[in-house]
């Protein structure tokens, strides 16, 4: 399935079939031209089926390497965390392309030429080419010049351009495709009058029954035993519930290799060590780069924005001097006051820049478009213009190289402190309001002018030297061999148990469980995310103890405790479920026979010594729950039961808690409340609608008829 799934605000109710691109990246650039990182492993190229279509390995990762790179766009780290989001996303984008692709096949479904230029330059075309071709001057769509470049685009564009938007188009026509089938299975909802006037008259009934009770717990559960074989016959019986995924379970400790005290004092003893230089040096930004500690931002910051511990400390810092060193999560800081001034809280700016360098959107590579001079020189000449009566907007559309404001007048609203590059940030906030100059940052140098400025506050410039607090060597091989010795000793399940008991309980060491580990997992719930180790678990068989295994700051030490293979559950693995259900059948034949023939209510009440009860003003439509008797359908069902009216059950019932013998006092018919049946009517379609209008539901059931086999195990 391809890798754009919302487009934006057409997408909220299709968000399960589509995720949401920018389409700027496949008609301006070759952002998405990259190249893939290629999957591992070997056999047929393919990651999996849906009904027997495959789904290619190659296209595959393409589109998980588009959902990981917009995952990072949007803040995700990068790491093996996110690429196994991704590699979850993209299967469960797969698999609901080709579900639903099967269900436009059957219908026949097609977008036609005429309705894809809708699509695309429509009231409703999608949003990011509603963005990328949005008038300034009129802000409203301008449908004609999108088509001119986009056909530009097919005219002129590179082969991977073309073939990205294709793929981009496929996805839009998907969508449409999407909307018109939840459209039409919204469409076919009915409410008969029949049904309607029958649910009224059903909810207009009211019973009274007398009963006697006898909860399923007055026999203890020691007295009913249940055979292997009544559990496989009640599997047989009920193979859906009784369904099961491949996964396995696990047993594991870990030994910690996080830094130990001594680890922790030595990153400040370092720290210490270079706190007189960092005092007294002169280029900070330079000592700090040396130090690895490059990210120093030269420019002054509002206190209300920075969030920091031990700031009020850190304020309160004589210019010049240095505060710490101070503990600051898994570092050890020091902070030098640089300077404090009054600033604004925002500021609303206007700048024309003139580059010296621009980034390459595929590669990420900055390279020179012009010279520091000849930059220079330009934002000086555009300075003696403005300053000579050019028009500042005329002269921004014309020469400034900004795209995220040259359209916009070169403004900038609500900035706040830190915002942007230190010399860009402190014309800004350091300087009255009108004043204008020419600044110089990493992209170019600036012609700025300060339009206004918001509140007020104090700002701080603080350079800060952080010491990362790491695991010695020493500390990391205590570790190791620790779990080394502990795997040596556990050969099996058992000796991993009794070694655990007799070694490591009483050091405080906890024995974790591991569950329902699927084969493409990544992540374990308390060890964190190792798509190697899960392959280890696999790799093994029930008994096994596997090698020692970092994750994160500790070593792992596990043993595979279950196995379980697609298909139907074992009885060992249903008992848990199936055990119970059927321990209360026992029960109830056991209570029936102390119950024998039923003649009347008082005669059970005598049998089993229990009081007679009463349970009034019972409905139907209070989904088998009364206050007397909770949740019990047989009961109010045979309260309900015609022949029933008047007398006693000629049968104990089995409920939910007990078994019940019933007599039904009366039944009567109250004033139907429930309002006109048209309305009802309407109100009805109107909520089934809107569920039917879900397409997770629809995916939901596709995926449970659907014959699914998932190979991303065997290939990431």
């Amino acid at each position: 399935m391809s890798i754009i799934q919302t487009i934006r605000d057409k997408g909220a109710k299709v968000s399960v079939v589509l995720i949401a691109l920018a389409l700027i990246g496949f008609i301006l650039t070759d952002y998405f031209a990259g190249k893939g990182r290629g999957v591992t492993g070997g056999g047929p190229n393919s990651v999996g089926t849906v009904n027997g279509t495959k789904i290619p390995a190659d296209e595959f990762q393409q589109y998980v390497d588009r959902v990981e790179s917009n995952m990072q766009q949007q803040g995700y780290p990068a790491g093996g965390a996110t690429t196994q989001q991704a590699i979850e996303q993209a299967w469960n984008q797969e698999v609901g392309r080709v579900l639903f692709t099967d269900e436009f096949d059957k219908l026949g479904m097609k977008i036609g030429k005429k309705e894809l230029g809708d699509i695309l330059y429509g009231p409703n075309a999608p949003q990011d080419l509603k963005q990328q071709f949005t008038d300034s001057a009129t802000g409203q769509y301008n449908a004609i010049l999108a088509k001119q470049q986009i056909d530009q685009m097919l005219k002129k564009g590179t082969p991977e351009q073309k073939e990205q938007f294709n793929t981009y188009i496929r996805d839009l026509e998907q969508q449409r495709k999407s909307e018109k089938l939840v459209a039409m299975l919204a469409n076919t909802i009915n409410y008969p009058k029949w049904m309607v006037e029958k649910q009224n008259a059903d909810n207009s009934q009211m019973a009274k029954i007398s009963f006697v009770r006898e909860p399923y717990t007055s026999i203890p559960d020691s007295a009913v035993k249940i055979t292997d074989k009544e559990i496989q016959d009640y599997i047989n019986k009920n193979k859906d519930a009784f369904k099961q995924q491949e996964s396995r379970s696990i047993s594991y400790v870990k030994f910690s290799a996080s830094p130990t005290a001594a680890d922790s004092a030595e990153a400040r003893n370092k720290l210490m060590a270079l706190k007189a230089e960092f005092d007294t040096t002169e280029n900070i930004e330079q000592f700090l780069a040396y130090q690895g500690a490059g990210n120093f931002y030269n420019g002054y910051i509002s206190g209300k924005a920075i969030q920091i511990a031990a700031k009020d400390s850190i304020f309160r810092t004589p210019v010049g001097s240095t505060y710490g060193p101070y503990l600051d999560g898994s570092t050890y800081t020091l902070a030098k006051m640089i300077g404090v001034r009054q600033m604004p809280d925002t500021i609303k700016v206007r700048h024309i820049l003139i580059a010296t360098t621009q980034r390459d959107p595929q590669s990420g590579q900055t390279y020179t478009v012009r010279s520091d001079e000849d930059a220079k020189n330009l934002a000086d000449s555009i300075k003696t213009a403005i300053g000579n009566g050019s028009n500042f907007d005329t002269v921004c559309v014309k020469l400034s190289e900004d795209p995220g404001s040259k359209d916009k007048g070169g403004i900038y609203e609500n900035v706040t402190p830190g915002q942007m590059v230190a010399p860009f940030n402190d014309f800004g906030f350091l300087n009255p309001v009108g004043t204008k100059g020419v600044v110089k940052t990493d992209f170019g140098y600036h012609y700025m002018e300060v339009l206004s400025h918001k509140g007020s506050g104090a700002g701080y410039k603080i350079a800060y030297l952080p010491k990362e607090i790491i695991t010695s060597q020493e500390t990391d091989n205590n570790a190791l061999n620790k779990a080394n010795e502990f795997a040596g000793d556990s050969r099996d399940l058992k000796s991993f148990d009794a070694t655990y008991e007799k070694k490591l309980k009483s050091q405080g060491l906890l024995k974790g469980i591991g569950s329902n580990i699927k084969p493409a997992d990544s992540q374990i719930p308390g060890l964190g995310d190792s798509r190697t180790f899960v392959r280890a678990i696999y790799d093994a068989k029930k008994g096994e103890v596997l090698k020692t295994e970092k994750i994160g700051d500790d070593y792992v030490v596990a043993v595979v405790t279950e196995v379980f293979e697609e298909g139907t559950q074992s009885v060992a693995t249903a008992r848990m479920t199936a055990e119970p259900a059927l321990r209360n059948k026992k029960k109830a034949e056991m209570l029936k026979q102390k119950i024998g023939k039923i003649s009347t209510l008082e005669a059970a009440a005598t049998t089993l010594a229990k009081p007679i009860e009463t349970a009034d003003s019972i409905r139907m439509s209070s989904q088998a729950t009364s206050p007397a008797l909770g949740y019990e359908p047989r009961v109010i069902g045979a309260a309900f039961n015609p022949a029933n009216k008047g007398k006693v059950v000629p049968e104990a019932l089995e409920g939910q808690n007990g078994v019940y013998v019933v007599r039904v006092e009366n039944v009567s018919a109250t004033a139907v409340t429930s309002g006109d049946v048209t309305e009802q009517r309407k109100s009805l379609y109107e909520q089934g609608k809107q569920r039917a209008a879900n397409p997770q539901l629809i995916l939901m059931a596709l995926r449970e008829a659907a014959t699914i086999k998932d190979k991303r195990a065997e290939k990431y």
